[in-house]
């Protein structure tokens, strides 16, 4: 599960960023928000006001066209919602609900990176999302 909490913990880190400086920002502060205080309430006050400062800190970074600090806020917020999902295993499934629910077509971009060494007679099979292999 560790890799699966990773990828969900960075595909939400991207959503997360990207939908700060949207017309979503509401319901996406609301959401992450609810989803701390069912799982950490005693944490759920500092998420909000963080929340609240990486949309500032968003906004600024869109603005100034500053990539740096647009990837230092995904990792930042990857390695929070890694943290919860470690703690909190139970949370899987309803952090998965939620970014369908902020991001239904993943279009605040699910960044994946893959690399592959084959060698000999080996084959190397990557998918970004479904693979289907019929070999006969």
């Amino acid at each position: 599960m560790d890799a699966e909490v990773a990828l969900l913990a960075q595909s939400v880190g991207t959503t997360l960023v990207a939908l700060m400086a949207t017309d979503a920002w509401h319901h996406v502060r609301d959401g992450i928000t609810q989803l701390w205080r069912r799982t950490q309430p005693e944490r759920a006050e500092t998420v909000a006001a963080e929340l609240e400062a990486g949309r500032e800190d968003v906004l600024a970074a869109a603005a100034a066209d500053d990539q740096e600090t647009l990837d230092e806020l995904r990792l930042q917020w990857q390695g929070m919602v890694r943290r919860l999902l470690v703690a909190r295993p139970a949370a899987v499934e309803e952090l998965r609900a939620l970014l369908d629910q902020l991001d239904p077509g993943g279009s605040a971009a699910r960044q994946i990176t893959q690399h592959a060494t084959a060698s000999g007679q080996a084959r190397v099979y990557q998918a970004g999302r479904d693979q289907h292999i019929a070999e006969r």
